[in-house]
């Protein structure tokens, strides 16, 4: 899975909080030495308090974002309730799981809060899936932006600190990873919303950084 890692041009983190969950990446999308967009989307929000971020292709990404919200859609019209996190990741790890032989190239974070609080897991392109329970970075960014996230990720972190360090550990990336850049979308998930932050507060973060 570390090897997988490398093999994304991107960077993304999510982090684990005290109160919700903390999900950002950097918008440059790349074709090998070729910046092919520098606004590529890649937070999506999936269900009322659920996001994922997504590495790796595009297509095979958005293909799975347009399946998994539609099953989610459909769990809530079914049992009148949102699907636990934990239960979209193994819908998710069982289709990339069944594509072995022709896989979804991506590596991806799903976060948000359920009922049973804050949760984020990572899925490799096997669908292979991890609970992730402090703080994760996915991409060809993701060793520098482990070094920002393992100095500064403390127990009890809350959403407001998450979001700075979140947006610290791709500055850090952006710096050092040519795949990696072009700004930096930023979603919050708490108990009672789900907030993509505005450009605004992003910069002025930043502005704080240097």
């Amino acid at each position: 899975m570390d090897n997988d890692k490398h093999l994304k041009g991107t960077t993304t983190v999510g982090i684990v909080c005290s109160d919700g969950v903390v999900l950002a990446t950097e918008k440059r999308a790349t074709m090998g030495n070729f910046i092919a967009s520098k606004t590529a989307k890649k937070i999506y929000q999936i269900d009322d308090l659920v996001g994922m971020t997504t590495a790796g292709s595009v297509g095979d990404a958005q293909q799975l974002v347009r399946m998994i919200s539609v099953e989610s859609k459909l769990y809530k019209m079914r049992r009148q309730e949102s699907i636990t996190i934990k239960g979209l990741t193994t819908l998710l790890s069982n289709i990339l799981g069944g594509q072995r032989y022709f896989p979804l190239m991506v590596q991806l974070l799903i976060g948000g809060v359920d009922k049973n609080g804050p949760a984020i897991f990572s899925l490799d392109a096997m669908g292979g899936n991890i609970e992730e329970t402090k703080a994760v970075a996915t991409g060809s960014g993701s060793p520098m932006a482990y070094g920002v996230l393992e100095d500064r990720y403390h127990e009890g972190i809350n959403v407001e600190e998450g979001m700075e360090l979140a947006i610290r550990a791709l500055y850090n990336a952006m710096k050092r990873d040519s795949a990696s850049g072009n700004g930096i979308d930023v979603v919050k998930i708490t108990a009672d919303s789900y907030n993509r932050i505005e450009t605004g507060e992003v910069d002025k973060i930043l502005e704080n950084l240097n």
